[in-house]
């Protein structure tokens, strides 16, 4: 038995498909990605299983997730970007600490 619910595009070449299937004669809910390309067209090993038996489990927690959530993390994730200091001047510490064994103060 396997029955196909639903496709999300992740990208050009890959969709995550949502499907449930019988694995082992073991009824459950399959997620897994699914690429389209030159060397190779199917699923992946990314992905993974949810068991019939915590399958109401699963669609609970999926369930208590608010959108608003989303909305949320993702103007946290953006300050703390901002935060981050670039990626240079991260290098150039750690290139003065490979070379000299310690880091050098050269008061920039």
């Amino acid at each position: 038995m396997e029955k196909d619910i639903g496709k999300i595009k992740k990208n050009e070449n890959t969709e995550i498909v949502v499907r449930i299937d019988d694995f082992g004669g073991k009824p459950g809910l399959t997620i897994r990605e699914y690429v389209t390309g030159d060397r190779y067209t199917g699923f992946t090993k990314s992905g993974t299983r949810i068991s019939a038996e915590n399958f109401r489990e699963f669609k609970n927690l999926i369930n208590s997730i608010d959108e608003s959530e989303f909305i949320a993390e993702s103007m946290s994730s953006t300050d703390k970007k901002a935060s981050k200091p670039k990626k240079e001047q991260k290098n150039l510490v750690e290139e003065k600490k490979n070379n000299s064994g310690e880091e050098e103060d050269n008061n920039f």
